[in-house]
């Protein structure tokens, strides 16, 4: 009984003084007040947000019953022609005993909730196209769609005369995948790198960059919808990007390295920001897939490759981009330092240099390239949504593991290896989801036979 008594009363003042709680969650305070960063990032643009035409509940959906029901699985998209909306056109979903209709909005968003996951066929009912606007050649009408392990799919039509739609011989098809894949794999270094930037000098795996990720797109998408020029809102998204990894790094992660806390409950503590986080943007953004400016273009010819302008400006930006971070490293007292500190924080700190300093650039400059790799993705799907940041998130650490842990231009290599072997599992009749699976078992490979990645150093532990 005194043993008891004695447990109830340690208990007592373990959790009744309010300065050992706070000891004890310390992270707490700088949590809700980095959220309050976020959400005045998205109260800036929230009405620009809630202005759009969103295609999610189903408008105007309804069964071959008249039910208006909403369902938990979404097919959606958007119908532009040269850049611009097409209202009011009908598309039928019909599959698995169910079938319903809608039409596009004024923003040419469309939307079907469908009862259960599999396969349904889309039609899109071309006698209600404006005047003079056609299917491009070869479309597709009608189609089929499939979900696979989401409960949203996103289906575009291509209109428009010169434009074709085509299946190529196997060698022109392997050709465009490449190209693809080159393409996805830069795009997809922006945001490794900056991720591997910030675990070379902290130490820390970071869940929320995903949520960084999401954030530029999110910002871009908000302010054209309220008539930003288009450069504005790509400056917009960047320094949404650049603000949130400073908050972050100002309110969370350095009151926790100051505590000494551990590596693991950071982790942790990062991924409960990222859960936060994705659901602050839910709620300021919807659920719905939104498109970005000029998303639907048509594809160049080069020879037997065909590829979107789109995708062209994004490889050419990532080549860049990249090559100026790699500059920036070799070259300048900024890069040398950030590369000090990464290798010995302790001697980089002795030899004059303000660790705390690098690594808040290292935030500022992680956080900017994650949103410019956001933006890039959205123009690569195309599309934004709340969670496109969770779906990218695991290609991101694929790519920094496998090229090796906290090495720059490791993760360069080791996403573009991922990037290109994901487009070309495509070839071989892999589906849109399941193309993720084989750069993971890759990597899992990898990692078998040389942990440290590509181009990591070999360390012993223990």
């Amino acid at each position: 009984m005194r043993h008891e008594s004695g447990i109830r009363q340690k208990s007592a003042n373990r959790w009744g003084n309010p300065e050992r709680t706070a000891r004890l969650f310390p992270s707490l305070p700088a949590a809700a007040a980095l959220l309050g960063v976020l959400i005045a990032l998205l109260l800036a643009v929230a009405p620009a947000a809630g202005a759009a035409d969103s295609p999610s509940p189903s408008p105007g959906a309804s069964s071959s019953q008249g039910s208006t029901t909403q369902f938990p699985n979404t097919i959606s998209g958007f119908l532009r022609n040269a850049g611009q909306p097409l209202a009011n056109v009908k598309i039928t979903a019909k599959g698995n005993g169910f079938e319903a209709s809608t039409k596009s909005a004024a923003n040419g968003s469309w939307s079907i909730s469908v009862p259960t996951e599999g396969s349904y066929q889309l039609t899109l009912d071309e006698s209600t196209l404006p005047s003079g606007v056609k299917l491009a050649e070869g479309q597709e009408n009608p189609r089929t769609v499939t979900f696979n392990q989401t409960t949203n799919v996103s289906t575009i039509f291509a209109f428009g005369a010169g434009i074709a739609v085509h299946q190529g011989s196997f060698f022109a098809d392997l050709a465009n995948r490449l190209v693809a894949g080159l393409s996805f794999g830069l795009l997809l270094a922006l945001s490794s790198v900056g991720l591997s930037l910030i675990f070379g000098t902290t130490g820390l795996t970071n869940f929320a960059h995903g949520e960084m990720v999401t954030l530029g797109a999110v910002v871009v998408f908000s302010l054209s919808t309220i008539g930003a020029p288009f450069w504005l809102a790509i400056l917009g998204g960047l320094l949404s990007g650049a603000v949130f990894g400073y908050a972050q790094d100002a309110l969370l992660w350095r009151p926790l390295r100051r505590r000494g806390t551990g590596l693991v409950p950071m982790m942790i503590v990062s991924i409960g920001l990222a859960l936060a986080a994705r659901y602050v943007i839910l709620f300021f953004f919807g659920g719905a897939t939104q498109q970005l400016p000029n998303a639907q273009t048509s594809d160049i010819d080069l020879g037997p490759i065909s590829v979107s302008p789109n995708n062209l400006v994004s490889l050419l930006i990532s080549v860049v981009v990249i090559a100026l971070i790699g500059f920036v490293l070799l070259r300048t007292r900024l890069g040398k330092a950030t590369r000090a500190v990464a290798d010995n924080p302790a001697l980089a700190a002795a030899s004059g240099i303000d660790v705390d300093r690098v690594i808040r650039l290292v935030w500022v400059m992680g956080g900017l390239l994650a949103s410019l790799g956001g933006i890039l993705w959205a123009y690569y799907r195309p599309g934004v949504t709340f969670n496109m940041g969770q779906q990218i998130l695991l290609m991101i650490f694929a790519g920094v593991t496998l090229g090796g842990l906290g090495t720059v231009f490791g993760a360069l290599v080791g996403s573009v290896v991922v990037g290109i072997f994901v487009e070309l599992t495509t070839v071989f009749g892999l589906t849109a989801d399941l193309k993720y699976v084989g750069a993971l078992v890759i990597m899992i490979l990898v990692l078998l036979f040389r942990p440290q990645g590509i181009l990591g150093r070999r360390e012993r532990v223990g």
